[in-house]
């Protein structure tokens, strides 16, 4: 990922480019196994709605990850990456029973989330072994958009209404073999995450033949230099000791799971662009590039931050510019930031693209998605074209308005 590297990329595959580093996505994953190490029966399941290109869901499974999907069709294109059903788990929210019940003709994990999909399932398919999604009502996450598991959230069956699971569980016979939550994305107080487990456990007391708990993720990662980020190795220390203790009072090993996606993919990509122009109003300098919230939506949507950098001009004299889309409304990426001075024709560098941006993409303004470029054992792979105009029109029906 050095910046002569990247530079070739764009010029060899065009601009704007994602560029992923396999390396950083398997020392990711493996970072988070170190960490707990101590448990015996420990899962990892990737969150396939990250980045969900069939190559890096090769990665994965080459790594013998699982994966965590939210819709059918994430469980079909992992079972097209070669993933076994046994190793995929289907967390969706507000999904109909019959999306649930095809999934479920695949084999792979359910986890439902509400009462009323809990009791119709149960009712139909009481044989059928089912995850439920809890919500611990605890306020977690970088942002109020990705914060789900406190009160007012949707996701999720709330914790004060585990009485009536039980009873659903009674009156159909159904087996649940697994609890799960997921707080929020960006954690950074690990206390609070270890308070959160600690309701889980609380409830898991209630249910007599669990096999696994998931403790979802949301790991934060850093944006910037001197960026804080979740100390997973602090984490996995204490929450290793408390699920081992707990797995010895309840009789049985329990296996761990986590559904981490940002965590293991964002820092491994780069999003490059051309900057179009170079724009001096009276009160600031726009540096446009060839791509806007189209291609990368998290600043507009989320606030989020994406360290952007020069790698045309990476030793020149810093000035302050904001960094502008070409998109038909403001589509800022950074404003007021510090970079290398700029000249039409640079090259933009944007970190943390690994995670929640290609997956967003659209083609809004009828711009075409950009292509992605896997780095893997010093070699670069195009792992999907840059589209053209053909798919702009590929599933529409033109009719003869004469």
């Amino acid at each position: 990922m050095e910046n002569k590297t990247l530079v070739s990329l764009i010029h060899k595959y065009g601009s704007p480019l994602y560029v992923y580093d396999a390396e950083k996505i398997i020392s990711q994953y493996n970072r988070i196994t170190n960490a707990f190490s101590t448990v015996k029966n420990l899962k990892l399941n990737y969150a396939v709605k990250a980045n969900s290109n069939i190559n890096i869901l090769k990665l994965f499974k080459k790594l013998k990850s699982g994966i965590d999907t939210v819709s059918i069709q994430e469980v079909q294109l992992g079972i097209k990456a070669g993933f076994s059903p046994e190793n995929i788990i289907f967390t969706p929210n507000g999904v109909s029973l019959e999306e649930i019940e095809e999934v479920s003709k695949l084999g792979v994990q359910i986890n439902i989330d509400n009462i009323s999909i809990l009791e119709q399932f149960g009712n139909k398919h009481p044989n059928i072994p089912v995850c439920v999604r809890i919500n611990p009502h605890i306020m977690a996450g970088g942002n109020h958009k990705i914060s789900v598991g406190h009160i007012d959230s949707k996701f999720g069956i709330s914790v004060h209404q585990v009485p009536l699971i039980m009873r659903v569980v009674k009156n159909t016979g159904m087996h649940i073999n697994g609890l799960h939550m997921h707080t929020g994305s960006d954690i950074l107080d690990i206390d609070v995450f270890i308070a959160a487990t600690e309701i889980l456990f609380n409830t898991a007391t209630e249910f007599k033949n669990l096999d696994f708990i998931d403790f979802g993720s949301g790991f934060k990662v850093p944006y910037k230099e001197g960026d804080i980020s979740t100390n997973i190795e602090e984490l996995g220390e204490k929450l290793s000791k408390r699920f081992n203790l707990f797995c010895k009072e309840y009789g049985k090993k329990l296996t761990l799971m986590f559904e981490p996606g940002k965590f293991l993919v964002s820092e491994s990509g780069v999003f490059l662009a051309n900057v179009n122009v170079v724009k001096q109003t009276t009160s600031n300098v726009f540096a446009s590039v060839d791509s806007g919230f189209n291609h990368l939506i998290r600043p507009m949507m989320y606030d989020s931050y994406h360290h952007i950098h020069n790698i045309s001009n990476p030793k020149g004299r810093e000035r302050y510019y904001s960094v502008v889309g070409y998109i038909c409304e403001t589509d800022t990426f950074g404003s007021n930031r510090r970079i290398s001075e700029i000249k039409e024709g640079d090259i933009l560098c944007f970190n943390n693209a690994g995670a929640y941006c290609f997956s967003m993409a659209s083609n809004y303004n009828s711009r075409y998605k950009p292509a992605e470029v896997l780095l893997y054992n010093g070699k670069d792979y195009l792992i999907r074209k840059q589209e053209t105009f053909d798919d702009l029109l590929k599933n529409q029906v033109i009719i003869n308005l004469n």
